[in-house]
């Protein structure tokens, strides 16, 4: 990283670092904002292109989403996106618990009945496979300081995990279901952030809500780009822009219940409507996409089930593979009833799935399959980690009815073919 950074540069970074907690610098850096000092910036015409509504659906209590109609200046490949010297959006960083609360957390899991609401779920597809590879230029990862990308195997939470390449040598980053994930490139003012996102539908992908907006200042970042299949700056389904993001209205003007103001939510949550190829197709045709499940889909009446994280972290091969982690996760009641699992992801890993039933499913013979076993299913987006690395563990908040539901029917009321 250049040692001078331009201003928006350095404001997109401290935009990511001061969710944390109120200080002077944060506050100086809100007023900033507010003055439109910051060159790079959410201006006057963005703001017009932003809506609010409902879901669409039948109750008048739904819950209210906020879309920003992607401009056709922000439409274009490769406008504004630096894919060489992108930065890993840095994850939300909580104040880490002691071992004794983690246990609480854990014993309160076992014991107490999961979120309210009946559990459902919306089933993926494989996809043809076929492929049509962008190189798009090797991510310079490495020169970004070892402040910025420090990890989150076993920590002092004594949480058990296994994190190893989801991306080998025979190419797995183009086998389902792999190929639904992948990064996904975005600016913050005129600075090139990555995060992690994945397909739930064959024109639509979701992330974290924090990938999207800046929670609370009622902004969105801009010119995201979507690359499933990423591998070493080679995108093998081609770069997809974006039409439209949408986010819970709650998490955009900061309304959300958190336990930790903008970092650790109950709705940090949010899908992408992409634009069609120049043939009119989306990328899922392709690559196929995964389910998603609600209200406690794939967990125990305790809040418990086994959790497979997919992300590019740049802590990890500096980003440029796919990684896979796996972890049993419980739901935290001191934290917003986010899923908490062990894990070595970091700065880049925002947004990427938790699925539950990961993997090609095998042919039953002489069995029959479980509970809830529809394959390949979110259940939630890395959303957080805490302030020090020792308890290695992330959180992601709960898709439920009131989130992930309303947010992938605004998407698809606006392109039912992305749907389809």
């Amino acid at each position: 990283m250049e040692k001078k950074a331009t201003i928006a540069q350095r404001a997109g970074k401290v935009a990511s670092l001061l969710k944390m907690k109120e200080t002077p610098m944060r506050k100086s850096f809100m007023v900033m904002l507010a003055l439109g000092l910051l060159s790079g910036g959410v201006t006057a015409p963005v703001q017009a292109q932003v809506t609010n509504g409902s879901n669409g659906g039948p109750s008048a209590h739904a819950p209210r989403v906020t879309v920003f109609h992607v401009p056709s200046a922000q439409s274009q490949l490769g406008v504004g996106i630096d894919y060489e010297h992108a930065q890993p959006l840095d994850l939300p960083l909580a104040p880490s618990r002691s071992e004794s609360e983690a246990q609480a957390d854990l014993i309160g899991a076992l014991v107490s009945p999961m979120i309210a609401g009946e559990a459902g779920v919306s089933e993926g597809q494989k996809g043809n496979g076929k492929t049509n590879p962008v190189t798009v230029g090797e991510s310079q990862a490495s020169s970004i300081g070892a402040s910025d990308v420090t990890p989150q195997e076993f920590g002092t939470n004594n949480h058990p995990f296994s994190t190893a390449r989801a991306d080998f040598s025979y190419g797995t980053n183009t086998t389902y279901p792999f190929r639904a994930s992948g990064k996904l490139f975005f600016n913050i003012g005129s600075s090139t952030y990555v995060c992690s996102a994945s397909l739930i539908k064959r024109g639509v992908v979701v992330t974290a809500a924090h990938c999207v907006a800046n929670f609370g200042q009622s902004q969105f970042y801009t010119n995201w780009q979507f690359i499933p299949g990423y591998r070493n700056g080679v995108a093998p389904y081609a770069v997809w822009t974006v039409r439209s993001a949408t986010v819970l209205t709650s998490y955009f003007n900061g309304t959300d219940s958190c336990a930790v103001s903008g970092i650790v939510c109950q709705d940090d949550v949010a899908v992408l409507l992409l634009n069609t190829s120049a043939t009119g197709t989306y990328p899922g045709t392709s690559t196929g996409w995964y389910g998603y499940g609600w209200n406690g889909y794939g967990f125990t009446g305790g809040g418990l089930t086994q959790i497979t994280q997919i992300g590019y972290p740049v802590c990890l091969d500096n980003g440029l593979l796919m990684e896979k982690n796996d972890s049993y996760g419980y739901k935290s009641a001191s934290n917003s009833n986010n899923t908490v699992i062990g894990t070595l992801m970091c700065g880049g890993s925002s947004g990427g799935p938790w699925l539950v039933n990961f993997g090609y499913r095998p042919t039953l013979t002489g069995t029959v399959a479980g509970t809830a076993s529809a394959p390949n299913t979110v259940v939630g987006v890395t959303s957080w980690g805490y302030t020090s690395t020792s308890p290695k563990e992330s959180g992601a908040s709960p898709f439920l009815s009131t989130n992930i539901v309303p947010l992938v029917n605004t998407a698809c009321s606006i392109a039912a073919g992305a749907c389809s």
